[in-house]
């Protein structure tokens, strides 16, 4: 079994199957008019309104009319897209060019007996080697090629989503029987690279009780990208609303789609595009999925270059601040609206669990942090109101009577609940100012 490249029949030739470009010539022409007059005519209107006239008299063949054999019109500017360079051919791969994570790598891969003889029972594999893994693309071992006779080849194509950056080797071998009868092995080695089209730069923002995620996407690619789609997966206890600024609604990712969304243009060479969402624990619902750590969610990007060459990326689990989470939460459902000095008034209130187990029962007072001397609004009847338990992600209502006794604009503060079973000690509503009138 012999290994030296210059005794073997076969050999190995790969191209890079993708899309053609568009074979541009930029032309050198010039409008007829700037043959006579200048672009100063126009700084004059009087002249100006004479250049029709002037150049009616000048007309213009074609230049690809065939009964101008000089070709002296060549250089002449005959229609407005002629400046484009486009001659309307498109021009095939000449190298592997750049090849980007989130792309499919898909070659033509040929192998050619040069010699003059037939050669026998080849058993051909492909793979990619990367510094992790090796994936095997094809394999003949089962089904050998029976022969390739002499200057004729065998083509097979070979496919691999693009799933890791860095250095990549496109492995092809051979093995076979020459001519003479020896089996022959026969390696070679195809070495590419694959570099990151796009960067995503994450912000996150809490703001009380609602988390904001800025996302930013630029393309370091040197052709434009066109965004299919830029999605936002988030976490099993969230959910997520895409912000426009341009637009006076927002898309909700739980309801239906549009049918089609045109793509966003991402230009090449550093263009960027910003994303915001707005996301919103759903930590009340009964089926909530505790998720250990602060994970948000991640992203889904799917993209087109300039001919429809298409690429997909996901992203890492994007992680938010640490937040911590209520076991309780008060929410004031109403209060008066006008509030008489001495007259006992009612706080209608709500007590929330937030948690998956049982909690109860409460105590509801005023902390007695200050003197009774210095509080304007003070408890009016029992100084503690007790609450029974309350379900998981349940809630429970009551009313708070209490009394001003100082005029104008006060605070309503210290409210707090005593959970008896745990023995914990929660103030989670936050100070209110009301105003106190004589009558």
């Amino acid at each position: 079994m012999s290994s030296s490249q210059a005794s073997h029949s076969l050999a190995f030739r790969v191209m890079r199957l993708c899309r053609p470009t568009l074979h541009v010539d930029t032309p050198i022409l010039v409008d007829p008019s700037d043959l006579l007059v200048g672009e100063d005519i126009y700084d004059d209107p009087v002249a100006a309104s004479h250049l029709p006239r002037l150049m009616g008299g000048l007309k213009v063949k074609p230049s690809g009319d065939a009964a101008d054999l000089s070709y002296r019109n060549r250089f002449l500017l005959n229609d407005s897209t002629d400046s484009m360079g486009l001659s309307g051919l498109l021009l095939l791969p000449q190298a592997f060019g750049a090849i980007y994570l989130g792309e499919t790598f898909c070659s033509y891969v040929s192998i050619n007996n040069s010699s003059n003889f037939e050669v026998r029972d080849i058993i051909i594999k492909a793979e990619i080697q990367t510094e992790r893994q090796r994936i095997l693309l094809l394999d003949t071992s089962k089904s050998a090629v029976e022969s390739i006779r002499a200057g004729g080849r065998y083509d097979f194509i070979v496919e691999h989503d693009v799933k890791e950056l860095g250095a990549h080797t496109l492995v092809c071998t051979a093995l076979y029987d020459d001519g003479d009868g020896e089996r022959k092995y026969l390696p070679q080695f195809f070495k590419f690279n694959v570099a990151n089209p796009l960067s995503v730069r994450t912000k996150v923002r809490v703001v009380k009780d609602t988390t904001f995620l800025e996302v930013c996407i630029e393309n370091h690619t040197k052709s434009n990208l066109y965004m299919d789609q830029v999605e936002f997966e988030p976490a099993q206890n969230c959910s997520a609303t895409k912000l426009n600024a341009d637009e006076y609604h927002s898309e909700e990712t739980s309801t239906t789609r549009e049918t089609f969304t045109p793509p966003v243009l991402i230009r090449s060479g550093g263009g960027i595009q910003n994303y915001l969402y707005q996301l919103k624990s759903s930590s009340r619902a009964s089926d909530q999925i505790k998720v250990e750590g602060n994970v948000l969610g991640k992203l889904q990007l799917t993209w087109r270059t300039n001919l429809g060459e298409p690429g997909r990326l996901q992203t890492q689990q994007i992680l938010g601040a640490a937040v911590v989470r209520k076991e309780i939460d008060l929410q004031v459902v109403e209060l008066p609206t006008t509030i008489i000095l001495g007259r006992s008034f009612s706080v209608h209130i709500e007590l929330l669990n937030l948690t998956e187990r049982e909690l109860g029962p409460f105590e509801v007072s005023l902390s007695p942090d200050d003197l009774p001397g210095e509080r304007a609004i003070m408890t009016n009847g029992l100084q503690k109101m007790v609450l029974p338990k309350v379900e998981a992600f349940g809630s429970r209502d009551f009313h708070l009577n209490l009394v001003a006794t100082k005029l104008g604009v006060q605070k309503i503060t210290g409210i707090r609940v005593y959970e008896c079973n745990e023995g914990k000690t929660y103030n989670p509503l936050p100070d209110m100012e009301v105003f106190v009138d004589l009558e």
